[in-house]
């Protein structure tokens, strides 16, 4: 029997993905309560079935290419890609692509940053489904919108395993890039 058929509907399913998550205070930072995704990839279980709630979402969609951040982004943006049977392209840090890139900066919640997508990773009008591991003040999001858009892809959606609701990232995608948002756990954010 599949260890994922003995969760019978959606809430268990949810509550246990949210166990999987550990909490770690003052990390990086004190006052911080960081959400260790890493503690769910490595419960078999809690991974598969992240991948799996994320295909049922946007099985139905048509979705040409999942874009996502380093580092985190790739663990789920990959395999969901490949689930759904589309492209997976990978947006960097500075220095790390080969081909020619298009940057954006901007600011994350702890400093600023900058990512970098291939020029032709995307072309005009291609469907891209935005993934990354959290949400929080929608920093690394808000970049990676930009650089979809201006390379003329059309966001079909953005996808999380965690949100921190309070910190307004969804509310930010949806109003000042009128991007549909999609959040599987949600916690507090601290």
């Amino acid at each position: 029997m599949n260890d994922l058929a003995s969760l019978e509907n959606i809430d268990e399913k949810l509550a246990y993905l949210a166990g999987s998550i550990r909490s770690i205070p003052d990390y990086p930072k004190t006052g911080i309560l960081f959400r260790d995704v890493t503690s769910l990839c490595e419960d078999k279980k809690a991974f598969s079935l992240s991948i799996e709630l994320l295909y049922d979402i946007y099985k139905d969609t048509p979705i040409d290419k999942v874009v996502a951040a380093e580092a985190r982004g790739f663990i789920f943006a990959a395999p969901l890609a490949e689930k759904l049977g589309c492209g997976f392209v990978p947006v960097r840090k500075p220095g790390k692509l080969p081909r020619e890139v298009i940057e954006e900066h901007y600011d994350l919640e702890y400093g600023q940053n900058t990512l970098q997508l291939h020029k032709d990773a995307i072309t005009p009008r291609e469907k891209v489904l935005i993934v990354d591991d959290l949400l929080a003040t929608a920093g690394t999001v808000s970049a990676m919108i930009k650089l979809v858009r201006r390379l003329g892809g059309d966001i079909v959606s953005s996808a999380f395993v965690i949100e921190l609701f309070d910190l307004g990232g969804a509310q930010r995608i949806r109003n000042d890039f009128h991007v549909d948002c999609r959040s599987l756990i949600h916690f507090p954010g601290h």
